[in-house]
């Protein structure tokens, strides 16, 4: 093993990312700490933080997923590990994390796992939607919307049945109302 370990740590930068990554499962002993920090320093969080859970360095996979406000992550790998009181810490640090940071959907994902009331719930919902809102351009919504009708509209035309009629009948009235304000 001490060849492979000396050869490994000859290749160049991007062989030795590459290598890490096909041979994750099968590395030795003496490659894995030295490999976490190369695919760290790569951006390959993911596989940094599957390597160290691999070879029993739960701390460190914990600790690089945090690192990377994957807090979720890291809670379920604290619970994975029987460490329930962490995972459970870990949870409610990434609930503020994300709702400091907008990240709502996260939010939401850490507020079930902690198995909060459905009205905690509901109101991170209701945020992220407020949130999704500022950053939309209305404007572009509008055009986008004003499209839809309008395909929706050539799709109907000539269809003779009720449905279609109603439906043509509101999207006249909806334009001439947009029209008027």
């Amino acid at each position: 093993m001490r060849n492979l370990s000396k050869d490994f740590f000859e290749m160049s930068w991007d062989d030795q990312v590459y290598y890490l990554i096909e041979n994750l499962k099968n590395l030795s002993d003496d490659l894995v700490e030295p490999g976490i920090d190369i695919l760290k320093k790569a951006g390959e969080i993911e596989y940094a933080v599957v390597l160290a859970r691999d070879h029993g360095m739960i701390d460190k996979a914990i600790e690089i997923a945090i690192s990377a406000d994957d807090y979720l992550w890291a809670a379920l790998l604290a619970k994975q590990a029987g460490r329930n009181d962490e995972s459970v810490r870990l949870y409610q640090e990434g609930l503020e994390f994300y709702e400091d940071m907008e990240m709502y959907g996260r939010a939401v994902s850490a507020a079930r796992a902690l198995m909060l009331p459905e009205e905690k719930i509901a109101e991170l919902y209701r945020k992220g939607v407020a949130a999704e809102r500022k950053k939309m351009d209305i404007s572009r919504t509008n055009a986008t919307l004003d499209s839809i009708r309008s395909m929706l509209e050539i799709e109907l035309l000539g269809k003779d049945d009720a449905l279609s009629k109603e439906i043509i009948e509101a999207l006249t009235k909806k334009r001439h109302l947009d029209e008027e304000g």
